[in-house]
């Protein structure tokens, strides 16, 4: 099972293609569960969509699921994250990368975006997380005490008190997170938004950063099955516009 091992920790990837190819990375949906295996729930499944197209490199977060592992970093958690995703891109000799976030994925990538620009060349954000006032509670302890019970009773080495001392280190900003409105206006990277529209991931959260991005195309409409097919070409043509010849 391929791994990177660092700071404790054993973070599960997936390399997909020649490295040859333009390296594209996914970081996916599914909250603090986020693994790669949650691509496949979506209308649009980029590990299938783009297969010829790209380098495809994919991960199971810290602690979501059973195959990444590791110890809670509570004084930076957004950063602990960042860091795992570039020791992967760094253990593959990958400089530059696309990448494609979902639901919680979009808030890695603007945490990367502010940490590590220069390793992205662009991004696609589909339906990406936040917190306005249609939802009220959503990201709060009724969210991350289950999934952190799920880990104690699993034996990690972490306790009550660090799961949510993590949690309200991820959650307790609100917005989208790991960005605030003014950081947003700030970013260059060429981005592609995939609206959000359910509580997770609110329509409002996806206009307001849709306006505050100053290099972003959008998609409004894209998860029914009429338009995946266009949708898909579009993320194509975006994603090779930005491409790399090598990672």
């Amino acid at each position: 099972m391929p791994t990177v091992e660092r700071e404790g920790a054993s973070i599960y990837y997936e390399d997909h293609g020649s490295a040859s190819k333009p390296a594209l990375l996914l970081l996916s949906p599914g909250g603090l569960n986020s693994t790669i295996d949650f691509w496949d729930r979506l209308p649009l499944r980029p590990l299938e969509a783009f297969a010829n197209d790209f380098r495809i490199v994919a991960m199971d977060q810290r602690n979501a699921g059973s195959r990444s592992k590791g110890p809670l970093q509570t004084q930076d958690p957004w950063g602990m994250y960042a860091r795992d995703q570039l020791a992967v891109l760094d253990h593959l000799g990958i400089d530059r990368t696309l990448v494609i976030g979902c639901c919680i994925g979009c808030s890695f990538i603007f945490e990367l975006l502010q940490v590590a620009p220069e390793r992205i060349n662009a991004g696609v954000l589909m339906q990406p997380i936040g917190e306005d006032s249609t939802n009220p509670g959503t990201f709060g302890p009724d969210m991350w005490r289950p999934w952190g019970q799920n880990l104690i009773d699993k034996g990690a080495s972490v306790n009550a008190s660090d799961v949510d001392a993590f949690g309200h280190g991820l959650f307790d900003s609100g917005f989208v997170f790991t960005a605030t409105r003014e950081t947003l206006k700030t970013l260059q990277t060429p981005l592609l938004l995939l609206d959000g529209d359910d509580r997770a991931h609110p329509k409002g959260i996806s206009v307001e950063v849709a306006e505050l991005l100053p290099n972003v195309e959008r998609i409004e409409r894209w998860r029914d099955a009429d338009v995946v097919p266009q949708v898909t070409e579009q993320m194509r043509r975006f994603l090779q516009s930005h491409q790399l010849v090598r990672a």
